[in-house]
Order: C-alpha cells, then structure tokens, then sequence
C-alpha cells in the first residue's frame, strides 16, 4: 500500500502514545511529527504546513476534565481555523466528547485506541484538509469568464470552437497558438470546463511574467531551507493543480534548463521539489499557450525539439481579431454592457456606424485592444450619446520617419515606456507582448 502523502502532528505528553501512534501512522501517511509540550504548537505550525492534528486533552497532572485540549484546540483554530484536530483522551464521558465535537474538533479517540479505527479517523481528516485548502486556495479566483468570445460567427473560430469540442473530454496536452490578446486564456478555461476535471483547479501560471530566478520555485515549489528565503515548506502552483488542469502561458519564456524539468515531468507525472529528493506523483492536464514562433525557436535551439513534440499533440491556431472581424459587433456590445454597468452610463448605445467604424481598424491588439477602446469611450462620453476614441493611426503615421522595421520597434518601445511612465507591465500589455519579451528588446535598443 503506498503511503499518502500528508502531514500529521501528534502531541501528547506521554512518551509511549506518542511512539505508538507514529509508528502505526507511519505506515500509511509520509511524515508524522510528535510534539510533548503543548506549548510548541503553534510555534510549529507557524513554520510547517501539517494535514491534521492529533491532540490529548489532559496535559496537567490531577487535571482530567478535558479543558487543556479546549483550550490548546481554540489556539490551534485561532492560527488555522480549518485545521482538522482529532482529539483523543483516556477518560470517555460523552458530555466531553459532545462539547469538543461542538467546539470544531473532527473527531475524538479514546485511549487505548483501535488501530484501525485511529487510521481511518486520520485518513478522513486528511482528506477534509485537502478539500479545504483547496477550497480556501481558488476562493479568490474569479468567476467563470463570459461566453463573449465563444459566441462566434467567424467560420475560422467556429472549427476551432469544434476541435475543441473534441479535444476536451480527453487528457491530451493542448498548445493554443496565436498573437496577444486573441482569448487564449478564455479558451484553455473553456477546455477544462469541457473536461472531466472541471470540478477541480484549474491554474493559470503566466510564465511571462515571472522572474527567471523564481520560475523552478514557483512552479516545482521547494523544502524548508532549501534556499536563503526557505522559511517554510511550498508546494508550487503546478503541484496545487493536483487532479485538475494547468495552464502554461507563454511556455517560450520557460528557460532551457527548466525546459528538461518539465519535458521529465510531462513524461513520468512525478514532481519534485526543490532541497527534496522525494517523488511526488501528480495527476494533471496540460494546455501550453505562446505568440512565439516555437518552430522557429527550435530552429535556433531556444526551445527543446522533443519538449515541442510533447507539448504539441493536438496544436490549435487562434485567429487574430482582424480575421473575424463579424465577431466584433457581438464582442463590442459585451463589453460595452460591461462598462455601462461599471460607470453608471445606462443609456450608451453602440449604432451601425459606430459599429462600421470598428470593423475598419485592423485591431493589432486584438480582443484585448477591443476592450480597451470600448472602456475608453465609455468613459470619457457623455451620458446620452457614445463617442468611439479609437487607436490613433493618424498620430502614429506623424512619426514614422522612415520605414526601416528595426527603427521603428525602438520609438514603439520608447513612446510605450513613456506612456506608461516607466511600468514594464502595462507598456508590454499595450505592444502586445510579454514581459520577458519586452524586457529583452530594452536591452536590445539599450533602453
């Protein structure tokens, strides 16, 4: 029987229980601790993440009445409220168990234990623990994107919308493949909740936009002092998708050395952390998204030839706006409901010229862009009548001074970099490109 692999904390001021109780849950969970003084306990929880504490509740002599386990359980739910507390005591008046059960215990042993009873009483309370913390992990993440952008009458998404139908139920890894601002994130969420494993996370790690020295510790996590800043066990943001999906923006950003992790980690389903030597097995679906020519970075070797092939195994082409161009009216007026509602403006109204007029810019920054002019003029229009502020073409073609492509990039860069007074985020968001990209360009033009 393979061992689970969780946390447990026993404390208790008797020697023997404690080493009974490890030695039997030790053949069944990865790590028990055993503490004898009550007082280390949230010391200790404060520096380690445990699945569920066994707790006796008489630790002073000629005390029997169970108030010293209340009172350590209010402590322990003060610091982690969803924390699963088994307590357990040799005196079993049942007025006592009601009230530890009423006061957030998840269930209470008596001493001597039966073994099996101990085991499943544990195995539950770690299970509740995983639920919670998953829970308490994707509480914060936002509600389900709208169907705007997989409403189409764009005959080219329309066959993507249709692989996808087909493509979902399975496990197989998916790259989406398309310039920035095109929906492939709405669309990697949109897979998974065609999958089986929608119930369970689903983990958007933007890839460009992390640093290049934290991206093994955000995505693989690491063991207490495994480094400097190590103050605490972390399980990384691919190993908290466990059972359900992981979304890899930007996968040509990943450097060649953590392409070889995650080539092993696609192959064999097993994850390891940083400073462990211990396999963790990992049940995950994989969809990849980038703007890069990744052929191209193979070609130039930038990006792992076998990596590629693994990632690749069904590969969807995201159409650029300005190729469904009959999808703008419907995008247009989605988000103009979007920011009346937002800016208090009920009676804004989007009018077939107004519409014309979006139909004719090119959208270079497509969805994205889309969204942000509609906000734009929502805001800055009067409350009767909407005034479209589009792209300024004009004033771009004021500075082209020649049509040499390399020049041109640095002024784009630098009037960016300018607009935005300096913040590498949204200058990349408005060129349409990555943070890593971005930053690789500066020092391309020594900016």
């Amino acid at each position: 029987m393979r061992k689970k692999e969780a946390h447990i904390l026993i404390v208790d001021d008797d020697e023997d229980i404690l080493f009974s109780a490890r030695v039997w849950l030790k053949k069944f969970f990865t790590e028990v601790t055993c503490l004898s003084q009550p007082k280390n306990i949230l010391k200790f929880l404060s520096e380690q993440q445990v699945d569920t504490v066994l707790l006796d509740m008489n630790f002073r002599k000629g005390f029997e009445n169970g108030q010293d386990g209340l009172y350590w359980m209010q402590e322990i739910k003060t610091l982690e409220p969803q924390l699963p507390i088994i307590l357990m005591t040799a005196y079993g008046e049942v007025e006592l168990a009601v009230e530890a059960l009423k006061n957030g215990a998840s269930d209470f042993i008596l001493k001597p234990w039966n073994n099996e009873k101990l085991y499943a009483s544990v195995n539950l309370a770690v299970d509740i623990s995983r639920k919670n913390k998953k829970l308490n992990q994707w509480e914060n993440v936002s509600i389900k994107t709208n169907q705007y952008q997989l409403d189409t009458q764009s005959f080219a998404m329309q066959e993507v919308m249709g692989q996808i139908t087909k493509v979902a139920p399975t496990d197989a890894n998916v790259l989406l493949l398309g310039e920035n601002g095109t929906g492939k994130y709405v669309l990697a969420e949109h897979i998974h909740e065609l999958s089986e494993r929608k119930n369970q996370p689903f983990v958007h790690i933007d890839l460009g936009s992390l640093s290049e020295n934290l991206f093994e510790a955000e995505l693989f996590g690491y063991k207490k002092g495994a480094f400097t800043d190590a103050n605490q066990d972390y399980s990384g943001k691919i190993e908290n998708a466990q059972n359900g999906t992981v979304f890899l923006d930007e996968i040509g950003n990943l450097p060649l050395h953590l392409q070889t992790k995650l080539l092993s980690l696609i192959q064999n389903r097993k994850l390891t952390r940083i400073g462990e030597n211990k396999e963790r097995n990992l049940d995950v679906r994989f969809i990849f998204a980038t703007n890069e020519n990744l052929k191209k970075a193979v070609a130039e070797s930038r990006f792992r030839k076998d990596l590629y092939y693994r990632i690749n195994t069904v590969e969807l082409q995201i159409p650029s706006l300005r190729e469904r161009l009959e999808d703008i009216p419907t995008l247009a007026n989605y988000f103009l409901e979007k920011y009346k509602q937002k800016y208090h403006k009920p009676d804004l109204d989007l009018n077939e010229s107004l519409i014309n007029e979006l139909t004719t810019y090119s959208w270079p920054g497509n969805i994205r862009e889309l969204d942000h002019c509609i906000e734009r003029s929502v805001i800055l229009s009067n409350e009767k009548n909407l005034k479209l502020l589009m792209p300024q073409d004009e004033e771009s073609e004021k500075t082209i001074i020649n049509l040499n492509i390399e020049e041109m990039e640095g002024i784009l860069i630098k009037k960016a970099l300018k607009k935005h007074r300096g913040n590498i985020s949204l200058a990349a968001e408005d060129l349409g490109l990555s943070r890593a990209a971005l930053y690789r360009r500066m020092e391309k033009f020594e900016l």
